[in-house]
Protein backbone atom coordinates (compact mmCIF):
# COMPACT_ATOMS: atom_id res chain seq x y z
CA UNK A 1 0.00 0.00 0.00
CA UNK A 2 1.31 3.43 -0.94
CA UNK A 3 1.21 6.06 1.79
CA UNK A 4 -0.34 9.45 1.06
CA UNK A 5 2.27 11.85 2.51
CA UNK A 6 2.17 15.65 2.61
CA UNK A 7 5.48 16.80 1.17
CA UNK A 8 6.75 20.17 2.36
CA UNK A 9 9.84 22.34 2.28
CA UNK A 10 11.06 24.60 5.07
CA UNK A 11 13.85 27.15 5.42
CA UNK A 12 16.19 27.44 8.37
CA UNK A 13 16.69 31.19 7.95
CA UNK A 14 19.64 32.45 9.99
CA UNK A 15 20.67 36.09 10.20
CA UNK A 16 24.16 37.48 10.77
CA UNK A 17 23.77 37.02 14.56
CA UNK A 18 22.70 33.35 14.19
CA UNK A 19 19.10 34.14 15.08
CA UNK A 20 16.54 31.85 13.42
CA UNK A 21 13.29 33.13 11.92
CA UNK A 22 10.30 31.06 13.00
CA UNK A 23 6.57 31.28 12.25
CA UNK A 24 3.91 30.84 14.88
CA UNK A 25 1.15 28.49 13.70
CA UNK A 26 -2.02 28.54 15.76
CA UNK A 27 -4.47 25.68 16.24
CA UNK A 28 -6.12 24.21 14.10
CA UNK A 29 -3.01 23.98 11.87
CA UNK A 30 -1.80 20.39 11.19
CA UNK A 31 1.49 20.95 13.07
CA UNK A 32 -0.34 22.09 16.22
CA UNK A 33 -1.54 19.21 18.43
CA UNK A 34 -4.91 19.69 20.13
CA UNK A 35 -3.31 20.11 23.57
CA UNK A 36 -1.05 22.99 22.39
CA UNK A 37 -1.90 26.62 21.69
CA UNK A 38 0.68 27.08 18.97
CA UNK A 39 3.82 25.71 17.33
CA UNK A 40 6.86 27.72 16.24
CA UNK A 41 8.22 26.28 12.98
CA UNK A 42 10.45 27.22 10.08
CA UNK A 43 8.79 29.13 7.22
CA UNK A 44 7.73 27.04 4.26
CA UNK A 45 4.92 24.81 3.12
CA UNK A 46 3.58 22.23 0.77
CA UNK A 47 5.05 21.33 -2.60
CA UNK A 48 2.49 22.01 -5.33
CA UNK A 49 1.97 19.62 -8.28
CA UNK A 50 4.69 20.16 -10.88
CA UNK A 51 7.08 21.87 -8.44
CA UNK A 52 10.44 20.56 -7.32
CA UNK A 53 11.59 21.24 -3.76
CA UNK A 54 13.62 24.37 -4.51
CA UNK A 55 10.89 25.92 -6.67
CA UNK A 56 8.40 25.32 -3.85
CA UNK A 57 10.83 26.78 -1.29
CA UNK A 58 11.32 29.93 -3.37
CA UNK A 59 7.55 30.39 -3.76
CA UNK A 60 6.80 29.76 -0.08
CA UNK A 61 9.49 32.16 1.15
CA UNK A 62 8.38 34.87 -1.27
CA UNK A 63 4.72 34.45 -0.20
CA UNK A 64 5.33 34.24 3.55
CA UNK A 65 8.43 36.36 4.24
CA UNK A 66 9.23 38.34 1.08
CA UNK A 67 12.68 36.74 0.95
CA UNK A 68 13.93 36.06 -2.59
CA UNK A 69 16.54 33.30 -2.87
CA UNK A 70 19.36 34.01 -5.30
CA UNK A 71 21.24 30.71 -4.85
CA UNK A 72 20.33 27.10 -4.15
CA UNK A 73 20.57 26.60 -0.39
CA UNK A 74 21.98 23.38 1.08
CA UNK A 75 19.55 20.64 2.12
CA UNK A 76 20.35 20.17 5.82
CA UNK A 77 17.52 18.22 7.50
CA UNK A 78 14.94 15.60 6.51
CA UNK A 79 11.92 14.72 8.64
CA UNK A 80 9.27 12.04 8.17
CA UNK A 81 6.32 11.75 10.51
CA UNK A 82 4.04 8.81 9.73
CA UNK A 83 0.86 9.45 11.66
CA UNK A 84 -2.62 9.80 10.21
CA UNK A 85 -3.58 12.38 12.85
CA UNK A 86 -0.61 14.66 12.10
CA UNK A 87 -1.87 16.09 8.79
CA UNK A 88 -5.57 15.87 7.92
CA UNK A 89 -6.29 13.72 4.81
CA UNK A 90 -2.70 12.41 4.83
CA UNK A 91 -0.90 9.41 6.33
CA UNK A 92 1.92 11.67 7.49
CA UNK A 93 4.30 14.41 6.42
CA UNK A 94 7.75 14.76 4.90
CA UNK A 95 9.62 18.01 5.61
CA UNK A 96 12.86 18.88 3.84
CA UNK A 97 14.76 21.76 5.44
CA UNK A 98 17.19 24.06 3.63
CA UNK A 99 19.70 26.46 5.22
CA UNK A 100 19.32 30.10 4.18
CA UNK A 101 21.82 32.67 5.46
CA UNK A 102 20.73 36.29 5.13
CA UNK A 103 20.91 39.68 6.77
CA UNK A 104 18.30 40.43 9.40
CA UNK A 105 15.04 41.62 7.85
CA UNK A 106 11.42 42.25 8.78
CA UNK A 107 9.31 39.49 7.20
CA UNK A 108 6.76 40.93 4.77
CA UNK A 109 5.58 38.49 2.14
CA UNK A 110 3.30 38.67 -0.86
CA UNK A 111 0.37 37.36 1.19
CA UNK A 112 -1.38 39.75 3.55
CA UNK A 113 -1.55 39.05 7.28
CA UNK A 114 -5.22 38.14 6.85
CA UNK A 115 -4.42 35.71 4.01
CA UNK A 116 -1.64 34.08 6.06
CA UNK A 117 -3.95 33.71 9.04
CA UNK A 118 -6.83 32.33 6.96
CA UNK A 119 -4.86 30.00 4.67
CA UNK A 120 -1.97 28.95 6.85
CA UNK A 121 -3.08 29.72 10.44
CA UNK A 122 0.21 31.63 10.54
CA UNK A 123 -0.12 34.20 13.31
CA UNK A 124 3.33 35.78 13.72
CA UNK A 125 7.02 35.77 12.89
CA UNK A 126 9.82 36.03 15.43
CA UNK A 127 13.62 35.92 15.35
CA UNK A 128 14.88 33.57 18.08
CA UNK A 129 18.30 33.06 19.62
CA UNK A 130 19.31 29.45 20.31
CA UNK A 131 19.37 30.11 24.07
CA UNK A 132 15.80 31.47 23.95
CA UNK A 133 14.60 28.26 22.29
CA UNK A 134 16.52 26.09 24.76
CA UNK A 135 15.13 28.03 27.75
CA UNK A 136 11.56 28.39 26.46
CA UNK A 137 9.02 27.11 28.97
CA UNK A 138 5.89 28.60 27.42
CA UNK A 139 2.80 26.69 26.33
CA UNK A 140 3.90 26.79 22.67
CA UNK A 141 5.87 23.94 21.11
CA UNK A 142 8.60 23.90 18.46
CA UNK A 143 8.80 21.87 15.26
CA UNK A 144 10.81 19.74 15.36
CA UNK A 145 10.11 19.33 19.09
CA UNK A 146 13.82 19.13 19.94
CA UNK A 147 14.84 22.04 17.70
CA UNK A 148 17.80 22.91 19.94
CA UNK A 149 19.77 19.73 19.12
CA UNK A 150 19.88 19.97 15.30
CA UNK A 151 20.11 23.77 15.42
CA UNK A 152 23.11 23.60 17.78
CA UNK A 153 24.83 21.15 15.42
CA UNK A 154 24.07 23.37 12.43
CA UNK A 155 25.45 26.48 14.15
CA UNK A 156 28.61 24.77 15.39
CA UNK A 157 29.47 22.45 12.48
CA UNK A 158 27.76 24.13 9.52
CA UNK A 159 25.76 22.42 6.81
CA UNK A 160 26.15 18.61 6.80
CA UNK A 161 27.23 16.69 3.69
CA UNK A 162 23.95 14.72 3.80
CA UNK A 163 20.65 15.86 5.36
CA UNK A 164 20.30 14.93 9.03
CA UNK A 165 17.29 12.74 9.82
CA UNK A 166 14.97 14.39 12.36
CA UNK A 167 12.33 12.98 14.65
CA UNK A 168 8.99 14.56 15.49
Amino acid sequence: MTLNLRRSVRAIILDEDDRILLCRFDFPHPVVPEQARAVWAAPGGGIEPGEDRLTALRRELREETGLALTADPPHVWHQEVLAADHAPSFDGIVNDYFLVRTNHFQPRGELTDDQLAAEEHLAAFRWWRLAEIADHAGPELFSPRDLTTPLTALLTAGAPDQPVQLGL
